[in-house]
C-alpha cells in the first residue's frame, strides 16, 4: 500500500508543495529516494531509519521506495524528514490513522526521533498559507517569533512521538515560541535634529521616505553625506506584519543575525564587499545584501569606489525590486525592495568646488571618476543631491525638527498613497499605467516636459521618474489632494 504525505519545498524564498508518496514492500532492505534529491535529502534515510528503529519501528527485511513530487523540481534541504517518516510508517502498516492530505509536515529528524529546526522554517510557513494548506506540523523553536496566520493552523512538536499521538487524537500541550515583546521606545543613536544645515538635503530625503525613491548625495569628505545616510532609517515607518515575517525568512535563510523585527534593515557593505556578498549567490544561493536590505534602506556609501561589474549587477534590483540567480542545479529568486541612499565625492581628492580646499585632480581624472558608475545606474536614480560643508557657528539645535516629526508626515504620505492606488506601493513602484490614469500632470505640465526632454536628451525612464516624483507633491493634504 502506498502512503502520500505533504510538505512544503523552497526555492530560495519562494514555496512549492512535494507530496511525498511512500510504498514499502517486503524484500533486501533497502531505501530508495527519487525525485531529483540532493545530498541532504538522500541522508535523509540513514536518519529516518535510525529514528524509526528508536520508536519500536525497525525497518526489517523492508523495501522502501519515496518519490518526490513533483519529480522535476530539485529538493534541498532535510525539512522532507518527518513527512518521509510518517509516510513509511503508514505504508508500513504501523499506524493506522488518516494522514490528511491539507496537513503538512517540515522538520529534520535525529536519531533518537526528535525533530528539529530546519533553515528557512518561515519561508515554509509562508509558502503553506499560499498553497492553501489549513494546518502545518513543524517543530518548536523558541528562536523565533509568535505566528498568526489566518487560515492556517501551526502545531509545533518536539518530537516524532509527539507527531503519532497528534494524529491518534491525543490533546498535545501547546508548544508557542515567546509572544513577540513589545519594543520600548529607544534613544535613537541619530536623529534629524542633530543634523546642522542641510534643509534642502532633509526635505528631499523626506520625499524619498513618502515614495520609496532612490537618492545620490555628492559633496566634499565631512560635508555630512553619511550622517543624512545613517540618519534616514529614522524616519521611515515601522514594518508591517507582512514585511516582519519577510524580513526573518531572509536573515533566517542568510543565516544573519537581526536586532528588531519593526525597524526597517539598514545594510551598509564596504566598497570592498564582494559582488557575490551584495547580490547573493554561491553554490547553494543565499541572500545578499540587495536582499537583507529588503523592505529598508541600502546605503553604498564612496560609490564611486565599488567595482564596475559590482554596480551593473544592481540594474535588476533597481529595477525589478528582485534579484534573480542562476546556477546549474538551480535559479532562485529573492526580493529586493529598498530604498537605495548611495554617496560618492565629486572627484577623486574630493574637493571639487570646494570653497575651502583646492582640488588637485586633472580633468582627465574627474572623467574617469565619474565614468565609474555608469549612465544605466544614474538612470535609475530619483534625486541627485549636491551638498556643501555647512557653517556650525551659532546653530540653535531647539529649531530642528526630529525624526519623530518627519516620520509621522512620511507615514501618513504613505497611507495617502496606499488609499489611493488601493494597496500598499508607493509612487516609485506603481505601474505606469495606473500612475498615468490619476491624471497627475496638465496639459501644459505635459508640454513642458517634454521640451525639456528634447532639451537635454532625457529618456523615457527620467521622464516618468519626474512624473512620479511630480504626483508626490499632491499628496500633500495642504492642498487638498489624495
Amino acid at each position: 500500500m502506498s502512503a502520500k504525505v505533504s510538505s512544503v519545498g523552497l526555492k530560495g524564498l519562494e514555496g512549492y508543495r512535494v507530496d511525498v508518496e511512500v510504498q514499502v514492500k517486503e524484500g533486501f532492505e533497502s531505501i530508495v529516494i527519487v525525485g531529483l534529491p540532493d545530498a541532504s535529502v538522500k541522508e535523509s534515510k540513514e536518519r529516518v531509519t535510525a529514528a524509526l528503529h528508536s520508536l519500536g519501528f525497525p525497518l526489517v527485511e523492508r523495501k522502501v521506495i519515496i518519490n518526490l513530487s513533483p519529480a522535476e523540481q530539485k529538493k534541498n534541504g532535510p525539512l522532507f524528514d518527518l513527512a518521509i517518516a510518517l509516510g513509511i510508517l503508514k505504508s508500513g502498516g504501523f499506524i493506522q490513522e488518516k494522514i490528511p492530505v491539507e496537513t503538512g509536515f517540515i522538520g529534520a529528524l535525529s536519531l533518537d526521533g526528535t525533530v528539529h529546526p530546519v533553515e528557512g522554517m518561515i519561508a515554509a510557513i509562508l509558502a503553506a498559507r499560499k498553497l492553501n494548506l489549513k494546518m502545518l506540523i513543524l517543530p518548536f523553536d523558541s528562536s523565533i517569533p509568535r505566528i498568526e496566520i489566518d487560515g492556517l493552523e501551526l502545531v509545533y512538536v518536539e518530537s516524532l512521538q509527539d507527531v503519532l499521538n497528534l494524529l491518534a487524537g491525543q490533546q498535545l500541550l501547546p508548544l508557542l515560541p515567546e509572544a513577540e515583546r513589545v519594543e520600548e521606545p529607544k534613544v535613537a543613536n541619530r536623529d534629524f535634529n542633530q543634523i546642522i544645515g542641510h534643509e534642502f538635503a532633509k526635505r528631499a530625503l523626506e520625499i524619498a521616505a513618502s515614495g520609496e525613491h532612490y537618492v545620490l548625495m555628492d559633496g566634499p569628505p565631512g560635508c555630512g553625506k553619511s550622517l543624512l545616510a545613517e540618519t534616514f532609517p529614522t524616519i521611515l515607518p515601522s514594518l508591517s506584519k507582512e514585511a516582519q515575517l519577510e524580513k526573518i525568512s531572509l536573515y533566517q535563510l542568510a543565516g544573519a543575525p537581526y536586532s528588531s523585527l519593526t525597524i526597517p534593515p539598514y545594510r551598509h557593505p564596504h566598497h570592498s564587499a564582494s559582488s557575490v556578498s551584495i547580490i547573493g549567490g554561491g553554490t547553494n544561493p543565499k541572500p545578499g545584501e540587495v536582499s537583507l536590505a529588503h523592505r529598508g534602506v541600502l546605503f553604498l556609501d564612496e560609490l564611486g569606489e565599488f567595482s564596475k561589474k559590482t554596480l551593473d549587477m544592481l540594474r535588476q534590483p533597481l529595477e525589478n525590486e528582485k534579484v534573480t540567480i542562476s546556477r546549474i542545479h538551480s535559479t532562485v529568486t529573492y526580493p529586493a525592495k529598498f530604498i537605495f541612499i548611495a554617496a560618492m565625492n565629486p572627484c577623486p581628492c574630493g574637493y571639487l568646488g570646494s570653497d575651502s580646499h583646492y582640488c588637485t585632480c586633472s580633468e582627465k581624472q574627474i572623467k574617469l571618476y565619474k565614468n565609474r558608475v555608469s549612465g544605466p545606474i544614474l538612470d535609475r536614480i530619483d534625486l541627485l543631491l549636491t551638498l556643501k560643508a555647512v557653517n556650525l557657528k551659532g546653530h540653535d539645535f531647539s529649531q530642528n525638527e526630529s525624526s519623530e516629526q518627519v516620520r509621522r508626515r512620511v507615514s501618513a504620505a504613505r497611507e495617502r498613497q496606499y488609499e489611493r492606488y488601493g494597496r500598499e506601493i508607493c509612487n516609485s513602484s506603481v505601474p505606469f499605467e495606473q500612475l498615468i490614469g490619476g491624471r497627475p500632470l496638465t496639459s501644459s505640465q505635459q508640454n513642458g516636459l517634454q521640451n525639456l526632454s528634447m532639451k537635454y536628451g532625457l529618456s523615457n525612464r527620467v521622464q516618468i521618474k519626474i512624473i512620479r516624483r511630480t504626483w508626490g507633491r499632491f499628496s500633500s493634504p495642504i492642498l487638498g489632494y489624495k
